[in-house]
């Protein structure tokens, strides 16, 4: 332990097409090497690396894992990796720390569809390949057949390394110009320069061999140690992370390798910037080999170890001077609805699928506040059924899943500036952005292009923080947005009010509102494809391909089959590969890659099909909340801008900056508000125009325009009982007297003598009574809803006021039921009357507590004095029964 090997260290990892041998070659190799005393199998369930229970089940290798493979001047950190494409995105995390890769090829099949998608990545992320045919011992394995495969399909620059025969040093001297001069004049290569060629994937050394009978392993062992190098590590400390697990104790292990310098046990590990920012202590150092580990000391630079004491890591980060890698090319395209068993909580499934979530980033699980549901993102369906199996055997869970949907993105056409101000009562933040489409395929980048003496450093890096922390959705589906960048151009503080919660918010209603403002172009993904058939089928296949909206290139003719490559919507293919087997009894091939997104070639039909309603989103909504008279108002977002505080001096042509609009289709009547609230109404309507009752709540027109020439929306039937009523919290304590006098001292006391005050009003009255309470600056995914005696109490969730909340729940519970709603927020009650609900000030409200108080304690107390009679004409009533 704490024992440093003077050996060179190789990082290399195995991958290959499903059913290539890859694991029985790492079983062969670490045979050999000694490492392992028995010769594990796939097909008998024991071999060294697929030690998961699923894994030996199904025959194949699902996550990657570690095995340390000693040999004479070098040690080689093998990383056995997935070869199943639906476990791609597991593999290609991998990839990003690999110093070599072997890649391993069927000597029955060739080159397969997969193989070439590992070659793009390999390429993609420049690691130096060796290849390994494996199977040469069955039969129709045809060595210089394969070759030729090999140097057509991946790369001329694949060499024979088996043999080292006459022509071995000429072909390998081919593969570069002065390489082949020096070999021309010597007649003889340095071994070092091969290890160049290697290095600078200029020559793929090619081996061949039986991994079941260890034939040919041993040579290229020998090779492998012969023709790599070890990387030149800077002296400064670097690590890169590539892979998060919990073992069976539940400790979270962080992956990573060691990139400069070197990692002792106990150092203190940083990351994060602004309030983001965390250092956390590395408590142990695993070296994995299989499902055992050595602790150790101290990793020097190139070697793998797994972390503990970690929680703020993730895969892809970098960490000292190493920068994080990009997002991986292999993402699913495919969502899928995750359904629950009867009695299991949604909040707390999705606690539980986060941590999945943490080992596969590309899952993306989605609370749907709106739907109430939890979507997730998979390659296939056999990821499907393993995730089906792990989430049961981990957490208990035993979920269904839905129909796999398209994972559309949106973007936009013109740039627009957004602003988002957010100012209720002892908070202030403002914040102005510029929204530009950016080049496909490049993601969100964001920047500042304000002055320092404008905002204040730390505040515009705070601005920066929130835009970074979560993705935001679209307007027309609700997809996430990409392609864009978007740069902090304005921005106001208060030097005593403002809070970081408040630029939080400023900054989501910045994003919304720009792509309110502006015309957004619905994404879909495409693939890039390269699909074989036999020439006979050629016009079968154009006429598919056209009715796919594919574009693609001329049929070119490789011996009696013709190859069409192209790109087509990933909407319109998914599936094909099944129909082409079927047309070409399993004479064809068909080969996709992720080409990216672009517009969508049905963009019309999609929209329509999602339904999705801006407007009636009020998880994300662009309106603006300004301080008036000592409480918050709110602004629609078409609106907004000419209450702004700050200019960012942007200009826009009108066409751009406010696209025309379109008002919500006519449906009905009027909704009669209460006796009590005809004043109110008459204020809404002079303001808004007509009261409507709609599927949601009034959203408003361009400036300018009539509401009153607009035909009324209906007013859906509901019961008259039970009557809930909304609470606002903090907006009730702060009007009473009393409570605000106690609030002062201690916020908590308060809360809870309200609480205790609407459990004795909830008792006398017929109402539902729900308490909702701010709690935005609280770092949660969802609300927390509790029972507190007789009475519901909500503390919403992140990013989300108590007036938010209370206007969600108003619609939804207004559906079937009466609504009142206590605040003295005026913005507030005209909100709630344009849904249906009734009003209630503060007042009101406490004289009706009051009065249920009273009411209360003088029902008790009429009960005391009846009992109090009782005992005491107890005796007379027992002597009267003796008597008679």
């Amino acid at each position: 332990m704490g024992e440093q090997s003077t050996k060179r260290n190789i990082c290399i990892g195995l991958m290959a097409h499903v059913d290539a041998g890859k694991t029985t070659l790492s079983e062969a190799m670490l045979y050999t090497g000694g490492q392992i005393r028995k010769l594990g199998r796939v097909d008998h369930q024991d071999a060294f690396l697929d030690n998961d229970v699923q894994e030996r089940e199904r025959g194949i290798t699902i996550f990657s894992k570690q095995a340390v493979l000693p040999l004479t001047n070098m040690e080689v950190t093998l990383l056995d990796t997935p070869g199943h494409v639906d476990f791609s995105s597991e593999m290609e995390r991998t990839l990003q720390v690999l110093d070599y890769a072997v890649l391993v090829i069927s000597g029955t099949d060739g080159v397969q569809s997969h193989t070439r998608t590992l070659w793009k990545l390999l390429e993609r992320y420049s690691v130096p390949t060796f290849l390994f045919v494996n199977k040469m011992d069955l039969n129709g394995a045809d060595e210089t057949a394969l070759m030729e495969n090999l140097q057509s399909q991946l790369n001329p620059g694949c060499i024979d390394f088996s043999t080292e025969n006459d022509d071995f040093l000429e072909n390998i001297a081919m593969c570069d110009e002065t390489i082949l001069s020096a070999y021309l004049e010597t007649g003889a290569l340095e071994t070092e320069s091969i290890r160049d060629l290697i290095a600078q994937r200029k020559v793929f050394p090619c081996y061949f061999g039986s991994a079941l009978k260890t034939i040919g392993v041993e040579a290229f062992l020998q090779g492998l140690e012969r023709y790599t190098r070890v990387p030149q590590y800077p002296a400064e400390f670097g690590a890169k992370v590539y892979k998060i697990v919990h073992d069976a104790q539940g400790a979270r292990l962080t992956y990573m390798k060691i990139t400069g310098g070197s990692l002792p046990v106990k150092t203190v590990l940083r990351g994060g910037e602004g309030e983001n920012a965390w250092a956390e202590k590395a408590d142990q150092l695993r070296i994995y080999s299989g499902n055992k580990f050595k602790l150790s000391e101290e990793v020097p630079a190139g070697g793998v170890c797994a972390v503990t004491g970690l929680t703020h890591t993730y895969p892809g980060q970098g960490l000292g001077i190493e920068p994080d890698t990009p997002a991986p090319v292999l993402d699913s395209f495919l969502t899928y609805q995750v359904m629950l068993p009867m009695g299991v909580e949604p909040h707390t499934a999705v606690q539980k699928l986060r941590l999945l979530e943490e080992e596969d980033p590309q899952l993306h699980v989605v609370w749907n506040e709106h739907l109430r549901e939890i979507h997730v993102q998979l390659m296939g369906e056999v990821q499907l059924e393993v995730l089906q199996r792990t989430i049961a055997d981990r957490f208990g869970l035993h979920a269904q899943f839905g129909q796999g949907n398209i994972v559309y993105r949106e973007t936009i056409e013109y740039p627009v500036e957004g602003m988002g101000h957010f100012e209720p009562l002892r908070h202030y933040a403002e914040v102005h952005l510029l929204l530009e489409p950016g080049a496909p395929g490049s993601g969100l980048q964001f920047g500042s292009l304000l002055s320092e003496d404008v905002l204040d450093r730390n505040w515009q890096r705070l601005i920066l923080t929130h835009l970074e922390e979560r993705s935001y959705p679209g307007v027309l589906t609700c997809s996430p947005i990409t392609d864009m960048k978007i740069s902090l151009v304005a921005g106001r503080a208060h030097l005593k009010h403002t809070e970081g919660g408040d630029f939080r918010q400023a900054t989501y209603r910045a994003v919304r509102h720009g792509l309110r403002r502006t015309k957004s172009i619905l994404l879909e993904p495409w693939y890039d494809f390269r699909l074989e058939v036999p020439a006979a089928l050629v016009g079968r296949a154009i006429s598919d391909l056209q009715r796919m909206f594919a574009e693609f290139s001329p049929p070119e003719t490789l011996g009696d089959s013709a190859v069409i490559t192209g790109s087509a919507p990933v909407s319109e293919m998914r599936g094909y590969a099944l129909e082409l087997t079927a047309y070409s009894r399993g004479e064809g091939s068909l080969l996709c890659m992720p080409k990216g997104y672009r517009p969508c070639h049905n963009a019309e039909e999609v929209i329509a099909a999602i339904g999705y309603d801006p407007d009636r989103d009020t998880e994300n909504t662009g309106d603006s909340v300004f301080c008036s008279h000592g409480s918050g108002v709110i602004i629609k977002w078409y609106d907004a801008e000419n209450h702004m505080h700050v200019e960012s001096g942007l200009s826009f042509g009108e066409e751009e900056a406010e696209p025309e609009q379109e008002l919500p289709s006519e449906r009905g009547a009027v909704y009669q508000a209460p006796a009590f609230d005809k004043e109110l109404q008459a204020i809404f309507e002079r303001t808004y125009g007509p009261v409507k009752r709609r599927e949601y709540r009034p959203t408003g027109t361009l400036r300018g325009e009539d509401l009153s020439s607009k035909t009324l929306w209906p007013v859906p039937e509901r019961d008259t009982t039970p009557e809930y009523l909304l609470i606002d919290g903090y907006n009730i304590m702060y009007a009473w007297d009393d409570l605000k006098k106690v609030a002062e001292k201690d916020i908590d006391t308060a809360r809870q003598i309200l609480m205790d005050r609407l459990c004795h009003y909830q008792s006398v009255s017929r109402c539902i009574c729900i308490l909702v309470f701010d709690a935005y600056r609280v770092p949660r995914d969802v609300e927390d809803v509790l029972q507190y005696h007789n009475i519901s109490v909500v503390f919403t969730k992140q990013a989300e006021t108590a007036d938010t909340y209370i206007e969600r729940a108003t619609y939804e519970i207004g559906k079937k039921h009466r609504v009142r709603v206590a605040t003295s927020d005026m913005a507030e009650q005209m909100i709630v009357l344009g849904h249906g609900a009734q009003r209630m000030s503060a007042n009101e409200l406490k004289m009706d507590v009051d009065d249920a108080i009273r009411r209360l304690r003088d029902t008790v107390t009429n009960f005391n004095e009846k009992e109090s009679m009782k005992h005491a004409n107890k005796p007379f009533r027992d002597i009267a029964k003796k008597k008679s």
